[in-house]
């Protein structure tokens, strides 16, 4: 019988992670290796590691790879560049224009593979013409800042964009391509992981323009004048993607379903793959359902686990240092209260929540007087949006390191029947 609910809560994130590995997984998508001429590209937070299961199975390859500081793999043919994320950076620029002439090279004779994930958004930098690279960076920082969700944000960067929104595919034709992706988006919509760079999408200027009045988003004149004018976003239907066939091969779903199947021990309720809102009011809920469910469990029911992802925003009132996830955990915290009988974990599967190189965090029925006795106020921390510098101060943070793949948030509430077994 296990008698850590923090350990075990770690073993099940651990495996959501594992699954989504493109050491794992990627292989099983791969066609044989094309004859002729063969071009790799990619960007994302796992596609260098998706970069080295190609060539563990095709062997070496010529291509350009973009993933975030810290996230290379050593690759025998394929050059990896790591560039800045969430805010892009002059390293991704230039990688990013270095791609974009590789692929205007391709001929229609020839065989592009794109290995896309979460974080090409970033890392996938060619700003319209008008629009600098630091303007750019100040449009990035305030949409996430902003609290919108990552659909609506994707929706501005396409337009600002030379590659989103189906333009990198556009690039490579006549080439034929094959793209492959990690899904870190809610209801796994291919036009938005990493905005879409190797799909059609039917938005225009004028979205853009209402995802940041809604959102009260300031940008640069030079902005507003790029979103008054038609972008080169390819719309369905373009003869320019006529050749390119999109693969998502990886998805939330999954990894909560691997967790679920280790939770052998507990009943499983699932709240879905695909949550989004703000990440205290998404906790509130979850509080309140959580408390519910203790209330009606018996000294020999199971445990219950409530499994969700998805990815949570949060608006920012501080100047905290803190992530959804983390701060979910600590709204969760708070409205428990100490409950006896509840547990839960809330991280990243890229090992990254918000900026900083913290996945997530733990809590328990002591994480409150764990708190008091390190001498940190729970609701001031929420205030200023700084959960992570809460969890880092009482011991509590999820810290992995790269973990290489990204299928967005694993959240999981453990409830114990009144015994407290697991």
């Amino acid at each position: 019988m296990l008698t850590d609910p923090a350990h075990f809560l770690r073993r099940l994130f651990d495996r959501a992670v594992e699954v989504a590995d493109p050491m794992r997984s990627l292989a099983h998508h791969l066609p044989p290796k094309p004859p002729g001429r063969v071009v790799v590209v990619g960007a994302g937070k796992a596609s260098a590691r998706m970069a080295e299961a190609v060539e563990a199975a095709w062997g070496p390859c010529d291509g350009l790879v973009i993933t975030r500081y810290g996230y290379g793999r050593p690759c025998q043919g394929i050059r990896i560049v790591e560039a800045a994320h969430p805010v892009p950076d002059a390293a991704g620029a230039q990688a990013t224009a270095e791609m974009l002439a590789l692929l205007q090279s391709c001929g229609p004779d020839d065989f592009v593979l794109a290995l896309i994930s979460g974080g090409a958004s970033a890392l996938l930098i060619a700003p319209v013409d008008g629009v600098s690279l630091a303007e750019k960076q100040a449009v990035n920082a305030a949409l996430l800042a902003s609290g919108a969700p990552i659909d609506r944000m994707n929706t501005v960067r396409k337009h600002l964009s030379r590659v989103k929104g189906g333009q990198l595919a556009a690039a490579a034709y006549p080439a034929r391509m094959l793209c492959l992706m990690i899904s870190d988006v809610p209801g796994d919509d291919p036009a938005f992981i990493g905005s879409g760079p190797t799909v059609p999408d039917a938005t225009t200027p004028a979205d853009a323009r209402a995802v940041l009045a809604k959102w009260q988003v300031a940008v640069p004149d030079s902005v507003t004048a790029a979103l008054t004018r038609p972008s080169g976003v390819i719309p369905p239907g373009d003869p320019r993607l006529s050749r390119v066939e999109n693969i998502i091969y990886a998805a939330p779903a999954q990894s909560l379903a691997a967790a679920a199947e280790l939770a052998a021990k507990c009943r499983v309720q699932m709240l879905g793959d695909a949550l989004e809102g703000e990440a205290r009011d998404v906790a509130a809920d979850q509080a309140q359902m959580a408390q519910s469910i203790a209330a009606t469990l018996q000294a020999d029911d199971l445990p219950v686990l409530l499994l969700s992802g998805g990815e949570l925003t949060v608006t920012r009132r501080g100047d905290g240092i803190g992530g959804p996830n983390a701060e979910f955990c600590l709204a969760l915290a708070i409205a428990l209260q100490g409950h006896p009988r509840i547990h839960a974990i809330a991280c990243d599967t890229d090992g990254v929540d918000g900026a900083a190189e913290v996945a997530g965090a733990i809590i328990g029925p002591d994480t409150l007087a764990r708190a008091t006795a390190a001498g940190v106020d729970p609701a001031a921390a929420l205030a200023r949006n700084d959960a992570h510098q809460f969890f880092g101060a009482i011991g509590a943070q999820v810290v992995p390191g790269p973990t290489l793949t990204n299928v967005n948030d694993f959240r999981a509430l453990l409830i114990l029947p009144p015994d407290g077994s697991l």
